[in-house]
């Protein structure tokens, strides 16, 4: 267990916060002799040593065997950015950028796709973005094409301009001319509204129908169950293979763990929606993601809204040893973009 950052003294505080300014620069343990010359104290070499014996022993620095220098621990990571990290603002070309490849109006998974392109681009780690559950969104038209068989491909848009083709298999063949009624039923009477609401409006109102009414109200709810499933979530990917480059993430066998965990995508999407009702970024810290293959690797993660709504999670993976105060303003200006983007009212 590590010692709480508000019992370290500002000498032990600004010495750990050099030591691992430099150790995220440099990659190289750090020793005394470094730290008195650019931690800006007026300590002696032997001061030094002392103090960083002492975090040493509250488990937030490690000495490596082939240095006389030390580097931070998980534990010691996780005090610098709760509380030593010093943030780098992204400057006005960087946030043009952002708004610029994710302008409102476009698809929700072009959207998606450009924000984990652009987590990775500017952080040089993989970028990845958690999908919103497309209930959350209104439905705003619908086609049914009849394919072979009892298959029918089921045209969806959504209210963000996102569409969707799913192939479906009712319980019996519809013609043309049926599938053209449902579409137009649904169009008219269902449009700008969430698909959860849809279905158990149908079915109320079969419950309540006339006569002449029951076969049409029966053909919309059983297509209708068909095509408005909820999809599997799922979360979008970039830049694995820059991890191939990373000094800290060099052993092959670990990389592979990393690498079956991204096709997977399950254990991480899981990871990411632990941060769904959490404001602000979070960062998971190698053990404190939970996956054994993310030792040695960090999570940084922020939520992004549209209409004060949580929709999904962003975020960074890479080697524990990143600039945080880079890319936590990366990960924050991105979420607010991506919301941005899918808030039609914004």
């Amino acid at each position: 267990m590590s010692l709480p950052p508000t019992t370290l003294d500002p000498r032990a505080r600004q010495l750990l916060r050099t030591l691992i300014t430099r150790y995220i620069r440099d990659g190289e343990p750090v020793g005394s002799q470094t730290l008195a010359r650019h931690a800006g104290l007026d300590l002696s070499p032997a001061t030094i040593r002392n103090i960083l014996g002492d975090l040493e022993e509250v488990g937030l620095l490690a000495s490596p065997h082939t240095s006389a220098g030390r580097i931070p621990t998980a534990q010691g990571y996780r005090v610098f950015v709760d509380s030593l990290v010093q943030m780098q603002p992204l400057g006005e070309g960087e946030l043009a950028r952002l708004r610029a490849e994710l302008p409102p109006g476009v698809g929700t998974q072009a959207l998606l796709g450009n924000a984990s392109e652009l987590l990775s681009a500017m952080t040089h780690f993989v970028g990845v973005v958690s999908a919103p559950r497309r209930e959350q969104f209104a439905f705003r038209h619908i086609d049914f094409l009849p394919l072979d068989g009892r298959r029918v491909l089921a045209i969806l848009v959504f209210a963000d301009n996102d569409v969707q083709n799913r192939v479906i298999e009712p319980r019996r063949a519809y013609e043309p001319s049926e599938l053209e009624r449902v579409a137009n039923f649904l169009n008219t009477h269902f449009a700008g509204r969430p698909l959860s609401e849809i279905r158990a409006t149908l079915l109320h109102d079969l419950r309540n129908a006339q006569a002449e009414m029951e076969g049409l109200l029966a053909h919309s709810v059983e297509l209708a169950e068909h095509a408005f499933i909820p999809a599997g979530d799922d979360m979008v990917l970039a830049g694995q293979t820059r991890l191939m480059g990373v000094q800290d993430l060099s052993d092959l066998d670990r990389l592979r763990e990393l690498f079956e965990a991204f096709a997977r995508k399950r254990e991480i999407l899981q990871l990411l929606e632990r941060t769904l009702q959490a404001p602000g970024v979070r960062i998971f810290i190698g053990e404190e993601t939970g996956l054994a293959p993310m030792d040695g690797v960090s999570v940084v993660t922020a939520p992004y809204l549209a209409g004060g709504q949580v929709l999904g999670v962003l975020g960074v993976i890479g080697p524990s040893r990143m600039a945080y105060e880079r890319v936590i303003p990366v990960v924050q200006a991105a979420a607010d973009a991506l919301g941005s983007a899918l808030n039609p009212h914004a």
